[in-house]
């Protein structure tokens, strides 16, 4: 089957509207097709795992190149794909609202604006400019047909400033301010989410687990979480397998090849998979 892109995006909507859904995030669309083939409903892009395969620092690659990454995961698979769109490149929302403009024409079926400045201090924008791009975000969508869905993103656990107060504030002034879905990464406590959750509900919340974690899938469902989403984790992963094989290579012996995959089950995969 391959869906349309009105109709990935309607199957998105549909899956926050209930229960609690994994995300994960492939980094190219190789990895795209393989998760696609364990049967996950969608999938998110990852700034920092694409980045990385561009030999890049998180949030060191251009617009024109994540606009690029975008359609080529969308083409990969027929899920939904949710974008990492950074802070929307742009400090005045007249520019985030082009750069949604031409996220939504890529197809991703979501995408997400965070408040951080990208400066070097972890600094976050004042909470009326924050706002105004959200709603920058939300015009330029519904000018383009109002069917991908907005996420809005409170950086402060990510950038030293865990201020919980401060994050509860900016996230219901995002969904006030006509986010669709609601996202504090770096939050970890029960307390935490179940505090984000209250705060914005009924809307769905997006909670980030990156590392082991105490919680399951089911755990974060019963706190009224909508999904769940793992960043630059699996990438983080594959390096780490590609470095250990890569640093045995270094010092003349070839045991990090012990747990490769086969050629041929990359192929069947690859075959099997890959929209036509």
């Amino acid at each position: 089957m391959t869906r349309s892109i009105a109709e990935k995006r309607a199957v998105f909507r549909g899956l926050h509207d209930h229960g609690c859904f994994m995300l994960p995030n492939p980094w190219d669309a190789g990895s795209a097709v393989y998760l696609a083939s364990l049967g996950f409903k969608a999938l998110a892009t990852t700034s920092s795992g694409y980045a990385w395969s561009k030999a890049r620092a998180d949030n060191h690659v251009t617009r024109d190149d994540v606009l690029a990454h975008l359609r080529d995961l969308v083409a990969a698979t027929d899920l939904p794909v949710n974008a990492d769109f950074e802070n929307g490149f742009g400090a005045d929302a007249d520019t985030v609202a082009e750069s949604v403009r031409l996220a939504a024409e890529t197809g991703v079926a979501g995408l997400s604006i965070e408040d951080s400045t990208g400066a070097a201090d972890g600094s976050l924008f004042p909470l009326d400019v924050a706002v105004a791009r959200i709603k920058a975000a939300r015009r330029a969508i519904d000018e383009n047909g109002g069917d991908t869905l907005l996420v809005g993103r409170a950086e402060n656990f990510f950038t030293g400033k865990p201020d919980i107060d401060d994050v509860l504030l900016r996230l219901r002034a995002y969904a006030d301010a006509g986010a669709d879905c609601l996202y504090a990464p770096g939050i970890k406590t029960r307390a935490h989410i179940e505090a984000v959750v209250k705060a914005v509900a009924p809307k769905p919340v997006n909670v980030l687990v990156s590392a082991p974690s105490e919680f399951t899938l089911q755990d974060l469902a019963a706190l009224g979480v909508r999904r769940v989403s793992v960043g630059g984790a699996l990438a983080r992963a594959a390096w780490a397998g590609a470095m250990r094989a890569a640093e045995s290579l270094a010092q003349g012996n070839f045991d990090g090849f012990a747990d490769a995959a086969s050629g041929a089950q990359l192929n069947k995969l690859f075959t099997d998979q890959r929209p036509e």
